[in-house]
C-alpha cells in the first residue's frame, strides 16, 4: 500500500459544516480589533463557537485556521497570531523556541476529548481491538508485516486494510496516539492524512474496510456514518462517550485540549476579551463543539491562570501523569 495524502481547497470544503478546518474564515465586522487563531483541527469546532458567539456582541475580528498543533506552535511563536487551539501540550523545544523569539505561553486546558478508533458500520468482524493490536498495527515495521485485517488478527477477513489519520506527526492527535500507544518514536506511513477531519469521516464511510483515528468531535457527528471501536487497555475493552473519557476510563486515548495564548497578546484588549468570553461559556462551548467540559472547579482554577497570566506548562513537572484537575490544583498551590 503506498502513501497518499487527501489535497483539498478551500472552495472544495465550502459546504463542510465547520467551514472549512485549514481555511481561513472570520467572525465580526471592526477589522480595526483582530484575533488570529491557529492550531489543531480537533480544536477547531470549539474554537470556531466561541467566535461565532463572541463576534455577536463584540467589535472584533476573528480569524481562523487550522494548521495542526505544531503548525499552530509555530505560527505562535514567530508571532503570527495571538492564540492556538492544541490537542497536546507543549513540547519544551517549542516553549525554549517561542522564549527565543520573546514569546512567553500561557497554557490553558479547555476541554477534553478522546481519540477515536473509528470503522465503517458494515464492519461485523471487529467487536473490539486492545492496545496490543493497536500497536501491531501502527509500528514502523506494520507496512510490510500487517497489509490485511488478517494479519492483524487470525480469524479477521483477508481484505487490505485502508488507515485514515490526521496530518502525521505534526498533529496533535496523532502525535499523542503515537506517544500513548507506540511509546513515541515513528509509525508506519501508509495511511491517508488529512488535517481535515471530515474527509477523514468520509474516507472511513465510504470504505469497509477502513480504519481511522480522529478526535471524537467528530465521530460524534458522524455516528451513523461509523462505529466506534472499544479499546482495551487490560481486559475490559470501553468504548468512547462522553462518560468514559471525562472520567478517563476510555484509557489511554482520553487527552486534555488546551488554548495557548502569547503573554504579549493577552494584553491587547481583543485578545483578553476573546479569551475572557471562552473562559466564561468554556463548557457550553465544548459541548456545542462535540468535546467533554472539564469540571466547573476545573475552570476557576484555569481562569486564575489567565488572569495571573502564568506562563509555562503545567506539564513541565514530572507528575504528568496526574490528571488535569489535579495538575491545576498543584499549580495553584505552588502559587500560593
Amino acid at each position: 500500500m503506498r502513501r497518499r495524502f487527501l489535497l483539498t481547497s478551500c472552495l472544495a470544503l465550502a459546504s463542510l459544516s465547520l467551514a472549512a478546518a485549514g481555511c481561513r474564515v472570520s467572525h465580526g465586522a471592526d477589522a480595526r480589533h483582530v484575533v488570529a487563531i491557529d492550531g489543531s483541527s480537533t480544536v477547531f469546532p470549539l474554537m470556531e463557537a466561541a467566535a461565532e458567539s463572541f463576534g455577536r456582541s463584540r467589535r472584533a475580528r476573528v480569524t481562523l485556521n487550522a494548521s495542526g498543533t505544531s503548525g499552530g506552535f509555530e505560527k505562535l511563536c514567530r508571532g503570527d497570531v495571538n492564540v492556538i487551539g492544541a490537542s497536546r501540550p507543549v513540547v519544551h523545544a517549542e516553549l525554549e523556541a517561542c522564549r527565543g523569539q520573546g514569546i512567553e505561553l500561557i497554557e490553558l486546558p479547555i476541554a477534553v476529548d478522546g481519540i477515536t478508533v473509528a470503522v465503517h458500520p458494515e464492519n461485523d468482524w471487529v467487536d473490539a481491538l486492545s492496545v496490543d493490536e493497536l500497536r501491531t498495527l501502527w509500528a514502523p515495521e506494520a507496512a510490510e508485516r500487517v497489509k490485511t485485517w488478517r494479519d492483524l488478527r487470525p480469524g479477521f477477513p483477508d481484505h487490505e486494510i485502508h488507515l485514515f489519520t490526521t496530518g502525521g506527526m505534526e498533529s496533535g492527535t496523532y502525535r499523542t496516539f503515537v506517544d500513548r500507544v507506540l511509546g513515541g518514536g515513528g509509525s508506519r506511513s501508509d495511511y491517508t492524512s488529512s488535517e481535515n477531519d471530515h474527509l477523514l469521516v468520509e474516507g472511513v464511510a465510504r470504505d469497509r474496510h477502513a480504519l481511522g483515528i480522529f478526535g471524537f468531535a467528530y465521530f460524534a457527528q458522524h455516528q451513523d456514518q461509523l462505529r466506534a471501536v472499544p479499546i482495551a487497555a487490560a481486559t475490559e475493552a470501553v468504548a468512547p462517550s462522553p462518560q468514559t473519557i471525562g472520567s478517563g476510563a476510555y484509557a489511554p486515548l482520553s487527552r486534555p485540549l488546551f488554548l495557548y495564548v502569547s503573554r504579549r497578546s493577552a494584553e491587547q484588549p481583543a485578545v483578553k476579551q476573546f479569551i475572557q468570553h471562552v473562559l466564561d461559556h468554556a463548557p457550553s462551548l465544548a459541548r456545542k463543539a462535540g468535546c467533554v467540559a472539564l469540571p466547573d472547579e476545573a475552570y476557576r482554577l484555569v481562569r486564575r491562570r489567565f488572569e495571573r497570566r502564568r506562563v509555562g506548562s503545567l506539564y513541565a513537572s514530572p507528575q504528568t501523569d496526574l490528571r488535569i484537575f489535579d495538575l491545576l490544583e498543584h499549580d495553584e498551590q505552588r502559587e500560593r
